[in-house]
């Protein structure tokens, strides 16, 4: 007889609520926790067994996922008595989704192993399209006995699922890659806003850009997005700024100099300032075009230093 894995996902958010209803549209057994029972309502109704607290669904679960906001939001699902830490028992494994400090994964994992279950960190690149069509890009960091007994699930989610090495190793490569991402953005929107001051149609400039080699395959896609702002955000300014932030932090700690973060550390303070917080990312283009008078002294100063450290290099 065999006996179907049950699955737990806690965050069932935007993009955790689309890789829950994958694992649902697969035929899995899927619990589910999220903070706002409403917004899992679509999921209850398509099969999703509720339940109240992370304790309840890891000890429900034979594995637990989560994808949440940040580091406190990590510690308020997994500490304290209804922590999903709580629980875990031995041979259970946790695969953590989030993109939180490499450093607090680290920790986490190793409370977990006492618990004798397991625990990777597994964050994705990709946005909401990608968790809809099940094409994201997943790094795995963890012992290679959990990352087994995960990958079969992972590869229900993403196009591209890879173990990069031991806990925290997933989250640094993300971060590695948002630091690109946030990078290729800024000097995207700066690019267009030199051709429209040169009374160039912007959308025959973007075309253009990213039909070029500089046109990745995340800038293709935000495209319309930047050229007119949606109000429903794939991917808000605050969230890639947390990102930017924690490589900033991994980058003190590891030692290496991160010159393209401070300059986009600095245009996205700006862009929180002026109130895209909750806007696209694709929101810098329109920063750069309409508020590049009203950056702050110290945003400015920010950019400075770090093209002060690129000429320097």
């Amino acid at each position: 007889m065999i006996t179907m894995t049950s699955i737990g996902f806690i965050g069932l958010g935007s993009m955790g609520g689309r890789l829950a209803g994958r694992l649902l549209a697969a035929g899995d057994e899927v619990h589910g926790y999220n903070r706002s029972r409403e917004r899992a309502a679509d999921l209850i109704d398509r099969g999703l067994i509720w339940h109240d607290t992370p304790r309840e669904l890891a000890a429900a679960s034979d594995i637990t996922f989560s994808m949440v906001s940040d580091d406190a939001a990590l510690d308020a699902i997994s500490s304290g008595p209804d922590g999903l830490i709580t629980g875990l028992s031995a041979g259970k494994v946790y695969v953590d989704m989030s993109t939180v400090s490499p450093g607090i994964s680290v920790e986490l994992a190793a409370r977990v192993r006492a618990t004798g279950a397991a625990m990777v960190d597994a964050p994705v690149s990709g946005s909401v399209p990608q968790a809809e069509s099940g094409t994201l890009t997943i790094m795995v960091g963890g012992e290679d006995w959990a990352f087994a007994r995960v990958a079969p699930l992972l590869a229900k989610l993403g196009s591209k699922v890879v173990h990069v090495g031991g806990n925290g190793k997933g989250l640094i490569l993300k971060l590695a890659i948002n630091i690109s991402l946030a990078a290729q953005l800024v000097a995207f929107s700066e690019g267009l806003v030199l051709a429209q001051r040169a009374d160039i149609d912007p959308r025959l400039a973007a075309e253009v850009m990213s039909e070029s080699p500089i046109g990745s395959t995340m800038l293709k896609a935000r495209l319309p997005l930047i050229l007119e702002l949606p109000e429903q955000a794939w991917f808000d300014v605050e969230l890639l700024h947390k990102d930017v932030r924690l490589a900033l932090a991994s980058g003190q700690a590891l030692g290496a100099e991160l010159p393209s973060a401070h300059v986009a550390d600095a245009i996205f303070s700006a862009a929180e300032r002026l109130g895209y917080a909750h806007r696209d990312v694709a929101a810098v283009h329109e920063v750069l075009d309409l508020h590049a008078g009203e950056l702050a002294a110290g945003e400015l100063a920010a950019m400075s230093d770090a093209r002060a450290l690129v000429a320097s290099a």
